[in-house]
C-alpha cells in the first residue's frame, strides 16, 4: 500500500471521477499529491526498476530453458508474473537488432603485445636483395626460388588475366547503360543476356553512376538489416494462422497461437542475440585450439537448441501425442521454411529495387 500523501480534493485528476477513497472507482489512479520530491523520484525509480527486473529475468528464464511454459502460463490467466508478449518481443527486438547493427562485423582480434615474436615467422628477401641480373619469373626459376613447374602455372594466369579490367568485371563487364542496350539490341542472340539479367545489370549500372560498388553493397545491407525487423514482424501472423490450419479450431484459437508465435520468435531473437554476442567475446581468450573448440560447440549447442526448442514446445502446448507432434511439428517448419525464403527473396528484390 502506497505512503503517500492524498489529495485533499476528492476530484480524480484523470477522469474527473469523485475519488472517496485512495484508488478512483472509475479509472483507477492514485488519489495522491502531484508535485514529487527528488527523494520521491529517486527511490520510486529503483522501485519500478527493481520490480521490472524481477517479473523480465523470470520471464526471459521460461521463455529460454521451459519451452512453452510461458506460453501456457499466460494462457491460464497467471499474466502479472510475466511480461506481456507484445512488449517482451518489442523489447528483445529492438535490442537484438540495434546491437546487431551497433557493433562491427568483425570479430576483436586480440593483439599481440610488441616483444612478442613468432618462432615460425617467415623472412621474404626482397628482390633487389637477391643479386640476380633477371629480375623477372624467370630469374626466380634460374636461382631456384621457383621451380619450372611454378613458374609456368603463374605464367598461364597472368596472361589469363591480363586483359581484365578490374573496375569493369565488377560492373559485370558493361561500362555503361548505353552500352548494354546496344549489345541487347543489335548483338547475336548468343551475346545477348535474360530479362532478369538485363533488368538487374541496367538497375546496377545506373547506381553505379552516383555510388561505388562498396557503397551499393553497403546501402543494401543497411538497408536490409534495417527493415528486416519489420519483415520479420509482418511474418508472425502468417506463423500463427499455419498453426491455426493445423489445430483444432474450437479447441484452440488464433489468439491463443499468435501468443505462442510472439514467445517463440522472441526466443529466436534472444538466442540470436546471445550466440551474436558469444562470437564477439569468445576470440578475446586468445587464438588457440582450445577457444576454437568452445567456440565452435557453443555456436553448434545454440544452433542445436534453435532447431530443437520448437519440438518440445509444441508438444507441452497442444498436449498431444509424441508421434502426432512430431509429424505436425515437422510438416508446420517445412511450409514456414518455403514461405520464409520466398519471402526473403522478394524482400531482397524490393531492397534492391529502392537503392538510390
Amino acid at each position: 500500500m502506497s505512503k503517500e500523501k492524498l489529495r485533499v480534493d476528492k476530484t480524480c485528476l484523470n477522469c474527473q471521477h469523485v475519488v472517496e477513497h485512495r484508488f478512483c472507482p472509475n479509472c483507477g489512479q492514485e488519489n495522491t499529491e502531484v508535485t514529487k520530491s527528488f527523494h520521491h523520484l529517486f527511490f520510486h525509480f529503483f522501485q519500478d526498476l527493481t520490480h521490472y527486473d524481477s517479473k523480465f529475468w523470470r520471464t526471459i528464464f521460461y521463455l529460454f530453458l521451459k519451452p512453452a511454459a510461458l506460453t501456457k502460463e499466460y494462457l491460464s490467466g497467471k499474466r502479472m508474473s510475466f511480461l506481456a508478449p507484445i512488449r517482451l518481443y518489442i523489447f528483445i527486438s529492438f535490442i537484438t537488432f540495434f546491437l546487431i547493427t551497433l557493433l562491427p562485423n568483425k570479430t576483436i582480434e586480440v593483439e599481440k603485445a610488441p616483444n612478442e615474436t613468432s618462432n615460425n615467422k617467415i623472412t621474404i628477401p626482397s628482390i633487389d636483395s637477391l643479386h640476380i641480373e633477371d629480375k623477372s619469373i624467370d630469374g626466380l626459376t634460374k636461382v631456384g626460388i621457383l621451380s619450372q613447374q611454378n613458374n609456368d602455372t603463374i605464367k598461364k594466369i597472368l596472361n589469363q588475366t591480363k586483359g581484365i579490367d578490374k573496375k569493369e568485371a565488377a560492373d559485370f563487364g558493361y561500362k555503361s547503360i548505353s552500352e548494354l542496350d546496344s549489345i541487347q539490341k543489335l548483338a547475336s542472340e548468343e551475346k545477348k543476356i535474360s530479362t532478369t539479367e538485363y533488368w538487374f545489370i541496367k538497375k546496377w549500372l545506373k547506381v553505379k553512376q552516383e555510388n561505388t560498388n562498396e557503397q551499393i553493397i553497403d546501402k543494401f545491407m543497411l538497408s536490409f538489416t534495417n527493415n528486416l525487423p519489420k519483415v520479420l514482424f509482418l511474418y508472425m501472423p502468417v506463423f500463427a494462422f499455419i498453426l491455426w490450419l493445423f489445430h483444432d479450431k474450437k479447441k484452440w484459437y488464433y489468439f491463443d497461437h499468435s501468443i505462442f508465435t510472439l514467445h517463440y520468435f522472441s526466443f529466436i531473437l534472444l538466442l540470436i542475440l546471445i550466440l551474436f554476442f558469444l562470437n564477439k567475446l569468445i576470440p578475446l581468450l586468445g587464438n588457440s585450439l582450445l577457444v576454437d573448440w568452445v567456440n565452435f560447440s557453443v555456436k553448434s549447442a545454440g544452433i542445436f537448441w534453435m532447431i530443437y526448442y520448437y519440438f518440445p514446445a509444441h508438444r507441452r502446448l497442444y498436449e498431444q501425442p509424441f508421434i502426432k507432434s512430431f509429424f505436425k511439428s515437422c510438416a508446420i517448419i517445412i511450409i514456414n521454411l518455403i514461405l520464409i525464403t520466398l519471402l526473403t527473396v522478394v524482400f531482397a528484390l524490393f531492397t534492391y529495387i529502392n537503392i538510390q
